[in-house]
């Protein structure tokens, strides 16, 4: 049988549990936001491009990124494109990228991996 005590009990229980995993949400989103002067000097020149429409130095600068890993918040198919940040040394593209959303030039919203799409930081303005 649930008494009036018991309940009350469970029901601080789980308003703090509640509070805590919003304030562990917070917490954790802020830790996933990279400034732009803490990104590598290549990715702050990317940036610079998307930002005025290019000219992008590679070839698949601009293709739609598929979000096939779902590490990025979801959207329709094309919402996301991909920019390549130049990686020293690299005879390849290498693995760093910038992930824009809705209109690349314009919108705000960009996305810093450095391991290819392993993992994500939100580039804050």
């Amino acid at each position: 049988m649930i008494t009036s005590t018991s309940l009350k009990k469970w029901l601080v229980f789980l308003a703090i549990s509640l509070l805590a995993v919003t304030a562990f949400a917070k917490d954790n989103a802020a830790a996933n936001r990279l400034a732009v002067a803490e990104l590598p000097r290549e990715a702050q020149t990317t940036l610079a491009l998307i930002k005025q429409g290019g000219p992008f130095p590679y070839d698949k600068d601009g293709v739609v990124f598929g979000n096939y890993e779902a590490q990025l918040p979801r959207q329709k198919r094309g919402y996301y494109h991909e920019y390549t940040v130049k990686t020293p040394r690299a005879r390849n593209r290498g693995a760093r990228r910038i992930i824009a959303g809705g209109v690349p030039a314009t919108s705000g919203e960009y996305y810093y991996t450095a391991d290819h799409y392993q993992s994500f930081r939100r580039i804050k303005e």
